[in-house]
C-alpha cells in the first residue's frame, strides 16, 4: 500500500489550496474501513495532526484549522482530500497523508510542501 500526496505549492496569505492523497495497492473494502488523516510538520517542530476522517465520515480537526480546513474522502477513487482556505504563514509545513487501517496498520505518504508566503512590504530608510 502506498500513499501519494499532491497539491502543495506556494500561496499567499488568505489563499486556498486543495491537497490530494491517492492510495494504491489496497482493496476497496480495506480502504473504506480505514481512517484517513492529514498531518503536518513545520521546520523545527514535531509532526502534528491536522484532520482525520473515519470510515463513517466522522471528522476531527486541529483547533487552529477549524472553519478553514475541510477533510473529505472518495472511497471509490481511494482518495482523501484536504481543502484549505484562509491560509496563514503558520500553516506553512510539509503535509503528510496517513492511512490508519482497521487492523491498526499505519501507512504514510512522502509529504507535500505548503508554503504560505507574503508578498512583502517595502521598507524605506531615509536620512
Amino acid at each position: 500500500v502506498t500513499l501519494v500526496e499532491s497539491g502543495g505549492t506556494l500561496v499567499q496569505p488568505g489563499g486556498s489550496l486543495k491537497l490530494t492523497c491517492k492510495s494504491s495497492g489496497t482493496i476497496l473494502s480495506a480502504y473504506s474501513a480505514a481512517t484517513m488523516g492529514w498531518y503536518r510538520q513545520a521546520p523545527g517542530k514535531q509532526r502534528e495532526l491536522v484532520a482525520t476522517i473515519t470510515s463513517t465520515r466522522i471528522t476531527n480537526y486541529k483547533d487552529s484549522v477549524k472553519g478553514r480546513f475541510t477533510i473529505s474522502r472518495d472511497n471509490a477513487k481511494r482518495a482523501a482530500y484536504l481543502s484549505m482556505d484562509s491560509l496563514q504563514p503558520e500553516d506553512t509545513a510539509v503535509y503528510y497523508c496517513n492511512l490508519d487501517s482497521y487492523g491498526g496498520r499505519q501507512i504514510w505518504g512522502q509529504g507535500t510542501q505548503v508554503t504560505v508566503w507574503g508578498q512583502g512590504t517595502r521598507v524605506t530608510v531615509s536620512s
